[in-house]
């Protein structure tokens, strides 16, 4: 199976892992017999871009906690993650920090409290960024999708926004809902 193959679904990354186990992606891609790796660039306190103020309902420069990823499938990058969390429920804590976290992010959120009960997802497809063609290898013709995930406690606060960029000729997102 080649990287253009490669199916996403996002259910395996919005609950909490059992026992904090390993995490998502690394399991996901070893099911089909791959290597997911991820490497964090960048994570602590920034002002909050246009689009995660709107998400989280705060002014465009506010302070979130980011943790910015390259997303990778057997070695090569396949993937940028920026992944928002409100500085009140993140700062302070491993998710203001480059560590990884066993179980992720969304284990360690469940172990302060938040567990997210709704998410809401879009796609878009657009041209990349300059930043994105080097990292991903890709031309400046050749569209991203753009996914983006709100994930919502139970009080319907949101408690961590993903900004997703992904080759679209590599990726193919699949949604299954359950009706009833």
């Amino acid at each position: 199976m080649s990287s253009s193959d490669w199916v996403s679904t996002s259910l395996p990354y919005l609950a909490p892992r059992l026992q904090g186990r390993g995490d998502a992606w690394g399991d996901e891609a070893a099911t089909q017999g791959r290597q997911g790796t991820q490497r964090i660039v960048h994570a602590g306190e920034v002002p909050a871009p246009s689009v995660v103020a709107e998400l989280f309902g705060t002014a465009d420069g506010a302070p979130v906690i980011v943790r910015r990823r390259i997303i990778e499938l057997d070695g090569e990058p396949c993937e940028l993650t920026d992944t928002y969390y409100p500085t009140e429920i993140a700062g302070g804590t491993r998710l203001a920090g480059t560590a990884k976290i066993r179980g992720g992010a969304v284990t360690l959120l469940a172990e302060l409290g938040y567990v997210g009960v709704r998410v809401r997802e879009d796609v878009t497809a657009r041209l990349p960024r300059a930043e994105e063609c080097e990292t991903l290898g890709l031309p400046s013709d050749a569209p991203v999708l753009q996914l983006t995930r709100l994930t919502l406690d139970r009080d319907d606060r949101p408690i961590q926004a993903d900004l997703m960029t992904m080759p679209a000729h590599r990726q193919r997102l699949r949604y299954e809902i359950r009706i009833g």
